[in-house]
């Protein structure tokens, strides 16, 4: 059975790869985030990014591993994978339209905060002192950026910004568990359909006519959401997890930067240094995680995003 965490032998393909889809699904970001100024609900956006992201993720299998690998024996699995996944969906676009695109995309990567934590207490993995400063520093860069009774960020917005970050430990939780007896292939390929269905089911009840540039933008976010989605995983296949890991921290800097320049939010200094304490930690558990021989539960960029 092929899986994504196989032998490396290609470290700098792995990492180019991983650059490509960090910046993919900065870009994705943007134009999600335009498109939701420009009237799209969050339904929406959760429906274009499946829909746009499901044919691209058809060929990468056949042109890869084949269309066999999609085969499934875990049904189950799959739409508990695939219901938690959605829901973190819905919460990242939740928070990427009420909150600036910087903050939003640096509160989300709290993710290996809350991966460590399910750890110990779900799959009850021993977790050292190191890991547990890990946290500590993450949480506490977290508070620098969201700066409780000293922000005017939408409270609403933090809230959903930071159950997408546990939505997304739990669906890193959920796939160390599936990813035991099924393909990465299928394991994306069918969550994406699921997206996909569910969303379609719900767009004739949230949708809306948009004019032609609002489709341009959901429909291009679906691409590079795609594009990144492919190069997040097919980076695992050539580096090591502890290796990559560190470039997905490129997306807190792309979207910085896409933030000032293009919905002109200019970074704040608190923002700045929580997300340095935030790389700082994620980076650090990766390592310690890597070198106990084990899949970091943030091994990959939110799949979500």
């Amino acid at each position: 059975m092929s899986h994504a965490f196989s032998a490396p032998d290609r470290p700098l393909l792995g990492m180019g790869l991983r650059i490509v889809g960090a910046t993919g699904f900065a870009i994705m970001a943007v134009l999600l985030k335009a498109a939701s100024e420009r009237g799209a609900a969050t339904v929406e956006l959760l429906f274009y990014r499946s829909a746009g992201a499901l044919p691209l993720v058809f060929l990468w299998a056949a042109a890869g591993p084949g269309l066999a690998s999609l085969r499934t024996h875990r049904p189950t699995a799959h739409l508990t994978r695939s219901a938690i996944g959605l829901a973190t969906m819905f919460f990242t676009f939740g928070a990427l339209s009420l909150l600036p695109l910087g903050e939003a995309t640096t509160i989300t990567y709290t993710a290996p905060i809350f991966s460590t934590i399910l750890s110990a207490f779900i799959l009850h993995e021993r977790i050292g002192a190191y890991r547990w400063a890990a946290v500590i520093v993450g949480f506490a860069g977290m508070l620098l950026v969201v700066r409780p009774g000293g922000s005017d960020l939408p409270l609403l917005g933090v809230a959903l910004a930071i159950a997408s970050a546990f939505g997304n430990s739990a669906v890193m939780i959920t796939l160390r568990q599936i990813g035991k007896t099924e393909t990465t292939t299928a394991i994306v390929f069918w969550f994406t359909c699921g997206c996909t269905l569910v969303c379609a089911m719900l767009l004739p009840i949230f949708g809306h006519i948009h004019d032609a540039t609002t489709y341009a933008l959901l429909l291009s976010a679906g691409l590079f959401g795609g594009v990144a989605q492919i190069s997040m995983t097919g980076s695992l296949r050539f580096a090591p997890v502890s290796v990559v890991v560190p470039l997905d921290y490129l997306q807190i800097i792309w979207a910085t930067i896409f933030g000032w320049i293009i919905f002109a939010s200019p970074p704040v200094a608190w923002t700045l240094a929580g997300a340095a304490l935030i790389a700082g930690s994620g980076i650090y558990t990766a390592y310690r995680e890597g070198r106990r021989g084990q899949e970091p539960a943030q091994g990959r960029a939110p799949p979500e995003c």
